[in-house]
C-alpha cells in the first residue's frame, strides 16, 4: 500500500483529498502546516507528498525544500496561483507536479499515480550506467558524474536526462518530451521543456553539447 502524506492548513481541502486517495488505496496522513509536515518526514516514510503553497509559518517551497534534505520523496504542488513563474519557481526546487486551484480531486489522484509510478521504477530493476567521455550516467542511482564531480541536479532535471539518454539520437518533439517525462499533457506549455533543457545544459557544463536543438520540433541527446 502506497502511502502519501497531505499538507495543507485547510481541513477541509485536506478532508477532500484524503477521502478520494483513501478510496484509491492509499494510506494517508494529514499536516496542517510545512513545520509539522516536516517534522513527520523525518519519522516516517511516504511515496508522495502533496504539498499547499501558501500555508502559515513555513510556505510550501520552503517545505519542499527541507522535505528534499530529508527524503528523496516526489512532490505534488497545489497552488492558488498559476503563473508560470511560480509553475518553474516549483520544478526548480524539485517538485514533481503542479495543480492550480480550484482542482479536480480525481485530476490529483490521477497525477499521483503518474509520479509514484514513475518514482517506483527508478528505484527498481538492474543497475543501468552509461559513459559518453568524462559524462557518467546512473540510471539506476540517479547519479551523473562530470569529469569525477558529482552534479548537482534537480529531480526534474535527472528525469529529463535519463529519458533524454534512454532515447538517444531519436528526434523528441516538446510534446513528446511533455507527455513521458512530465507524465500528462501540460496544455502545450512547451516553455516548460525550454526552461528545464537550458537548466540541464548548464548542469553538464562542458557536455552540453550532447543535447541538440531541432528547431520547430525540440531536442535530442545525440553522440
Amino acid at each position: 500500500m502506497y502511502r502519501i502524506l497531505i499538507v495543507d492548513d485547510e481541513e477541509k481541502i485536506r478532508a477532500v483529498i484524503k477521502e478520494y486517495a483513501e478510496f484509491e488505496g492509499y494510506a494517508v496522513v494529514e499536516a496542517k502546516d510545512g513545520m509539522e509536515a516536516v517534522n513527520i518526514v523525518k519519522s516516517e516514510d511516504f511515496d508522495a507528498v502533496v504539498l499547499d503553497v501558501m500555508m502559515p509559518r513555513l510556505d510550501g517551497f520552503s517545505t519542499c525544500k527541507e522535505i528534499k534534505k530529508i527524503k528523496n520523496i516526489p512532490v505534488l504542488m497545489l497552488s492558488a496561483r498559476g503563473e508560470e513563474y511560480d509553475k518553474l519557481f516549483g520544478f526548480e526546487m524539485g517538485i514533481d507536479d503542479y495543480v492550480t486551484k480550484p482542482f479536480s480531486p480525481k485530476e490529483i489522484m490521477a497525477r499521483l499515480k503518474v509520479i509514484i509510478s514513475r518514482n517506483s521504477k527508478n528505484t527498481t530493476g538492474e543497475n543501468e550506467i552509461v559513459e559518453f567521455g568524462g559524462l557518467k550516467i546512473d540510471i539506476t542511482g540517479r547519479n551523473v558524474i562530470i569529469d569525477g564531480q558529482k552534479a548537482d541536479m534537480t529531480p526534474k532535471e535527472y528525469d529529463l536526462l535519463f529519458y533524454l539518454v534512454k532515447n538517444k539520437n531519436i528526434a523528441l518533439s516538446r510534446e513528446k518530451l511533455l507527455s513521458d517525462v512530465w507524465g500528462y499533457d501540460f496544455y502545450g506549455d512547451d516553455r516548460t521543456v525550454d526552461t528545464h533543457i537550458k537548466m540541464l545544459r548548464n548542469s553538464l557544463g562542458n557536455y552540453r553539447n550532447y543535447i541538440v536543438t531541432l528547431r520547430s520540433l525540440g531536442y535530442k541527446f545525440e553522440v
